[in-house]
């Protein structure tokens, strides 16, 4: 998608995220008009051929940077690996996003691990706070590093590519059983931060909690996330990315593409399959198949948003 916003372009943007085409475990997919459909078994490259080229960035979740149990001893390590699949990408992203719980514990040590690592990418990096980011006696690590010109608990927004992109915090002050929030002083900014925008404006919205209500009974959604949902109605297109679920899940609701992104450190279970959620142990053979990254492509006049998930392995 080309940075200026030519007059005549507006009826093509409208449906510009309307159709979305991803690689999760290589298997391609569109979705048109809500309905997914399968165009068969690809690899990673044949997916990234699918996608290219474009306007692309990288999102990136769940690094959990210091997380050392049986789920994953080495968490440092796989994002380590993460890190140099992005690096061996024959396209260079314009930029990355990182959805979250960056660190295990808000340890100094383990913000600054993170960077070491990440930084080796060379590209700029959008960030959002999970709930792990915040526990630090004083809640300060993660401010200083990500927090400078941002609102309230570190909200903000850009634009990129004729892209309105809006990273939002709703791991402060969690409801009943973990669930997200963003708070009446954050969605009042979104909604002035929206306004005046032109509706045929693709919309991005990226934070660590999904916004939609996966499984509220382990608190996989936002209590406020609708509010926030109202606001970009009147958009033709809109893709919201999370974490925080450690798996891919998606869905399409009108003009509403949803995403959550793997982790880089270990797998939860999906809804209902286990007591509760948490780090998920399975053999070693298959961790990295259930660890990845997304790459998300916008294609000028194709009237499609293509989401790339690839597995470290497999």
């Amino acid at each position: 998608m080309s940075g200026h916003d030519h007059g005549g372009d507006g009826v093509s943007r409208r449906k510009v995220l309307e159709c979305m085409t991803w690689a999760g475990t290589g298997v391609l997919w569109t979705v048109t008009g809500g309905v997914p459909r399968s165009l068969g078994i690809i690899d990673s490259a044949e997916a990234a051929t699918a996608a290219a080229p474009g306007m692309s960035f990288l999102q990136i979740s769940d690094s959990h940077v210091g997380f050392d149990k049986a789920a994953n001893p080495n968490a440092l390590g796989t994002l380590e690996e993460a890190v140099n699949k992005i690096n061996a990408m024959p396209a260079k992203p314009s930029f990355m996003i990182h959805t979250g719980d960056i660190t295990h514990l808000s340890k100094a040590s383990e913000f600054d691990n993170a960077e070491r690592i990440i930084s080796q990418t060379k590209l700029d990096v959008h960030y959002v706070p999970g709930e792990h980011d915040f526990i630090d006696e004083e809640v300060k690590l993660y401010r200083e590093r990500y927090g400078r010109g941002t609102k309230g608990h570190g909200w903000y927004s850009f634009d990129a590519g004729g892209v309105h992109f809006v990273g939002l915090v709703n791991v402060v002050d969690l409801k009943a059983g973990g669930l997200g929030n963003l708070g009446a002083e954050q969605l009042a900014w979104l909604e002035d931060d929206l306004r005046g925008k032109s509706k045929s404006t693709p919309v991005v919205l990226f934070a660590h909690i999904p916004l939609w209500t996966v499984y509220p009974e382990w608190g996989w959604g936002t209590e406020d996330g609708g509010r926030a949902l109202e606001y970009v109605k009147g958009f033709g297109s809109v893709t919201v990315l999370n974490g925080h679920i450690h798996q891919v899940m998606q869905k399409v609701e009108g003009n509403v593409t949803f995403h959550t992104a793997r982790s880089t450190a270990f797998p939860q279970p999906a809804p209902g399959a286990a007591p509760s959620p948490g780090p998920m142990k399975v053999e070693d053979a298959r961790l990295r198949s259930m660890l990845g990254v997304a790459s998300i492509n916008f294609k000028q006049n194709e009237q499609r948003l293509a989401i790339i998930d690839t597995p470290l392995q497999g």
